[in-house]
């Protein structure tokens, strides 16, 4: 069933005058993993920016198909819903994957790109996430604990798994509580279901002609150097720049950096 589905996403309010931004998230995050961002972009002087939560993420529906192509139209319809006929279009990770497929497809739609750590071809080894997803899949909480206690309960059991602190504190934003009981607001049968398409990035042949920004963190490995030659194929007026001292989330790392990066990106007003 290739049916687009409807995004939940907040609008922050900007210059009429300057086209607006679409901020896409990464793999197990949320719209609010850019809240701030959207922020300080508008109080800079950017156009409207808009945040949103992919199918199977944050309180988007759930669909048991998660791949690019998918996520892109999903996008796709979200725009034409809010009556955006072009965006700049920024995606972090998974969302940068997303962002990079919604350009190729619809270049008409996407007046420059910027993608946050993540290269237009195959990325990290499928099985770290499998481990993490089964860990998650298998976290017991019993009913009506504090939400405190729940979250501690959470971290413990993820602990032997998930070994770095930060990622155990992102895994954990999508802890929610429905009606007394504990579980993941994330989709976890689809992302393991197709955690190979999400690895992977689809298979194109027409490059998409607009400026391209390519951020990546100077202590991350996402976007390397054996990825250039993909990165001008698909992307000709690419530019790729590294924020010294940023690992993969680039814009929690160094905020006021990535923030200026995007600025001196956007198209003069």
């Amino acid at each position: 069933p290739d049916r687009a589905v409807p995004l939940a996403h907040v609008e922050v309010g900007g210059r009429g005058d300057r086209p607006p931004l679409v901020l896409l998230h990464g793999l197990f995050g949320s719209r609010g993993n850019f809240q701030t961002a959207a922020k300080a972009l508008v109080r800079r002087g950017s156009g409207k920016v808009l945040t949103l939560d992919a199918r199977n993420h944050g309180d988007s529906p759930h669909s048991p198909l998660m791949t690019y192509e998918a996520m892109s139209l999903d996008v796709q319809h979200l725009l034409t819903h809010l009556g955006i006929t072009k965006c700049i279009l920024l995606g972090h990770s998974m969302g940068g994957k997303t962002a990079m497929t919604l350009a190729l497809q619809r270049p008409d739609l996407v007046e420059r790109l910027i993608s946050v750590d993540i290269s237009p071809v195959s990325t990290a080894p499928v099985s770290e996430f499998s481990a993490y997803i089964s860990a998650m899949k298998s976290v017991k909480i019993p009913d009506g604990l504090p939400r405190s206690a729940a979250r501690q309960l959470a971290d413990d059991q993820l602990r032997p798994v998930v070994q770095l602190p930060q990622l155990r504190q992102f895994l954990l934003t999508n802890l929610v509580e429905v009606e007394g009981r504990y579980v993941w607001r994330v989709n976890l049968e689809a992302i393991s279901h197709h955690l190979a398409d999400i690895m992977n990035f689809p298979i194109f042949h027409k490059p998409y002609p607009g400026p391209a920004l390519f951020l990546g963190g100077s202590n991350s490995l996402y976007i390397s150097s054996k990825d250039y030659p993909e990165i001008q194929r698909l992307f000709p007026k690419a530019d790729i720049q590294y924020i010294e001292g940023a690992g993969h989330i680039v814009h929690q790392d160094k905020f006021e950096e990535f923030i200026t990066a995007v600025l001196n990106f956007l198209p003069p007003p």
